[in-house]
This record gives C-alpha cells, sequence and structure tokens, in this order.
C-alpha cells in the first residue's frame, strides 16, 4: 500500500534553548500517552500527533545556533528523545532518523546546503530516511544507484526499514554513486517516481512507519546532494549521535514499561499467598524486585547523560580520540538501555501476574517495542568494541553501528 500523507499548515514554535525543549516534551508526552496502547493495538498512525510533534519546534532543536536553532546539548536530545519514547515508543523513534540527518548537514553539508535545508526544518519540514536496504550481504552494504544524468542525477533502487519517510516532507537516501563511493541523496517526499509503502509488519513499534520506498528514476539537482561515506573516513560525531539516540528510546520504553507495571500492581494484582500480606505492594519479593529495576534504569540513565556529555564533547572538537571516547561510552550505555528495556517489559508480567497478559491491557508493547527497537545494532558487538577499546587500546570501528 502506498501512502501520501500531507502535512497540515500551522505556526511552528522556536525553541531557544535547553529549558524550553526539555518543557515542550514534557507536555507533548502528557498528550502523547493518553491514546498510545490504542494507537499500537488498531496500528492508527499517529499522523495527528506528528503534527504536533513538528509544530512545537523540537524537531529543530539540534540545529546550531548560527542558523537559527537552539543547539541543544546532546545530553537535552537524548532526554528529549526519551521522554516522547516513554509516552509512545513509536512517537519516539520516528525522529531519529530526521535528527541523524541534520547532523550530516551539520558535518557535511556545504554552507548553501546548511542554511537551505536548516531553515526548512524550523519552519517545519521533517526529514525521513531511506537508508538501509533488504538483500546486502552486510547491513552496510548499499545498492541503490546514483547516476549522472545531465546537471543533476537519477536515483534507482529499493529501500526499506525506512522509518519516518511515511511522514517526512523530505527523504535522506544513501546511494552509490558512479565511482562507487556513498552519498546522500535529500529527496522530496512527494518527487516523481518516489513510492513511500506502508508495509512495516514488525510486531513492535508497529505505527513508525519503518517499511519500504521505492525510487524509480528519481531526478535530483547536484544540490540535493552531499557527501556521506567521508562523515565516517574523518572523525566526526555522526555515528556517536545516531546510537546515543537509539539508547534515548529505549530508556524511554523502559521508563513506560516499569511506570505501568507499578500502576497495575498498586490496583490490580493479589499478594502472593506465602507473602503474609493483603496487598501486593506489600510483598516484600515484589518490593525487591521493583527495587532492582529501578537501580538498573537509573543507572542507564546515568551512563546515557555521560554519554551526551561526551558526545558533546566530540562534536565540538572532533579528533580521532575524542571521537572514539564518544563511540565507546554510548555503547556502554547502550549495553544498559538495552538489557533494562528488555527486563522491565519482561519482568512487568511476572510482578503484576496473569492478569496483566489480558489483550485488553495491552501492556506487552513495552516487550514488543523493546525487542524489536534494540535488534538495530547487535549488544554482544558493543561488549566486544568496549572490551577491545580497554583491554587492547583499540578505537571502534567508525560506521555508525557502534
Amino acid at each position: 500500500m502506498t501512502t501520501q500523507f500531507n502535512a497540515a499548515a500551522g505556526p511552528v514554535a522556536r525553541i531557544l534553548d535547553d529549558i524550553q525543549a526539555l518543557a515542550a516534551a514534557r507536555a507533548l508526552a502528557a498528550s502523547f500517552t493518553r491514546e498510545a496502547s490504542l494507537r499500537d493495538r488498531e496500528r492508527q498512525l499517529p499522523v495527528h500527533e506528528l503534527e504536533q510533534f513538528s509544530r512545537s519546534g523540537l524537531w529543530g532543536i539540534s540545529i546550531p545556533r548560527a542558523y537559527g536553532g537552539a543547539g541543544v546539548s546532546h545530553v537535552t536530545l537524548a532526554e528529549v528523545i526519551a521522554t516522547i519514547a516513554a509516552a509512545d515508543g513509536s512517537l519516539g523513534q520516528i525522529p531519529q532518523n530526521h535528527f541523524y540527518a541534520v547532523e550530516i548537514l551539520r558535518v557535511n553539508g556545504s554552507e548553501a546546503q546548511k542554511r537551505f535545508y536548516f531553515e526548512r526544518i524550523l519552519a517545519g519540514e521533517r526529514f525521513g530516511n531511506a537508508l538501509a536496504e533488504l538483500g546486502t550481504r552486510t547491513s552496510q552494504e548499499r545498492r541503490t544507484r546514483l547516476s549522472k544524468d545531465g546537471d543533476g542525477f537519477r536515483i534507482n533502487g529499493r529501500k526499506f526499514y525506512a522509518t519516518g519517510a511515511l511522514y517526512a516532507h523530505r527523504i535522506p537516501i544513501s546511494v552509490i554513486d558512479d565511482d562507487g563511493v556513498q552519498q546522500l541523496a535529500i529527496v522530496k517526499r512527494d518527487a516523481a517516481g518516489v513510492s513511500v509503502i506502508d508495509d512495516w509488519s514488525g510486531f513492535g513499534q508497529r505505527t513508525t512507519g519503518s517499511g519500504s520506498v521505492v525510487l524509480d528514476n528519481v531526478w535530483v539537482t547536484a544540490e540535493e546532494v552531499l557527501p556521506f561515506q567521508s562523515a565516517f573516513e574523518r572523525p566526526t560525531s555522526l555515528g556517536p549521535v545516531a546510537q546515543l539516540l537509539h539508547a534515548a528510546i529505549d530508556i524511554g520504553i523502559a521508563r513506560a514499561a516499569l511506570h505501568d507495571a507499578a500502576v497495575f500492581v498498586r490496583t490490580r494484582s493479589r499478594a502472593w499467598i506465602d507473602s503474609k500480606v493483603e496487598r501486593a505492594i506489600d510483598d516484600p519479593l515484589t518490593v525487591r524486585e521493583f527495587g532492582d529495576l529501578a537501580v538498573r534504569l537509573a543507572g542507564a540513565e546515568a551512563l546515557l547523560e555521560l554519554a551526551g556529555t561526551v558526545v558533546d564533547a566530540a562534536a565540538w572538537d572532533p579528533t580521532v580520540n575524542s571521537v572514539a571516547a564518544a563511540s565507546i561510552a554510548v555503547a556502554e550505555a547502550r549495553v544498559l538501555t538495552t538489557e533494562i528495556s528488555l527486563a522491565a517489559g519482561s519482568k512487568l508480567f511476572e510482578l503484576a501476574g496473569t492478569q496483566a497478559t489480558l489483550a485488553e491491557h495491552n501492556l506487552d508493547r513495552h516487550w514488543r517495542n523493546a525487542r524489536t527497537h534494540t535488534l538495530h545494532d547487535p549488544v554482544r558487538w558493543k561488549y566486544h568494541a568496549v572490551g577491545n577499546y580497554y583491554l587492547n587500546q583499540k578505537n571502534p570501528p567508525r560506521h555508525g553501528a557502534i
């Protein structure tokens, strides 16, 4: 099914600093959480919610202040994403590739490209993505071609896992040029030859729209193409920023699972007979398990905040050592954010009891979201990267997946 979404016109707030960004995220989260379960259960695409999200100004907060954005810290950016993801895991993930595109423009875009695209983002345009492909030898391989045609180029290929493309105004597409070099083409969502297909059927993150994008002889100008591969051939903060946002999504999912588990145990669960108490919240073993989850979540949040500060340093002064340190700090955070999001989503049922499995509560969405999202990059390789860094003084690879 090919779907076209046209964004409704409306004023976009201009967020000026970190404090305003966090306040806007909390206000939106309070609204988004109300029907998050319904949207997941019935796979209702969050078109209205994304309009609210865009007009809040939050999609422009990572744009540098020199270009009119708030230039928020990466600590703040991660907390904004975690706050939205706690309200709705899918809504927390949809802008991840938008912020990734902003970072690509920041580190690799020409001055003209930065001014052109940053202005449009601040006016409310959303960027999606069409990076990954199915059927390749590795997750990093690309077959979609960018072929020279007169003063511009033609794009042909097919993408999948295109989170955000369904709702986007522009779609950044990874392409291989005539010389075999990977570039990034920023294509209008409604350009001739672009088909966005709503065929995402994952059991989690159900409304991210992470389906297919088909590109049939799509024309782009030279101004719509910028270097991509070179952002990994030299030290930049691009990879750590992408991974930091994934960690933030996991934190949000974990927060939601722990919150809903606590509400259910307080209001519905029964104490185990051998506990000799009348209320589930007084069961000492249940209390102990909640304490364990809370400590693990706090530890993951602390590592996420620390990673944000290290990414800030790498973005400010990108060197081989600063970027490696940022990648490792984010990998450390992702180890714990992966584990706590999965643990909270699973332990919820053990602590809340059999009632919690009833479809009417839809509490399994937290585990489904965590299990789906944490598959982006295997955590076992993050352990390897961290161990190699400290034991063998080997920097992690620069490819965006560590």
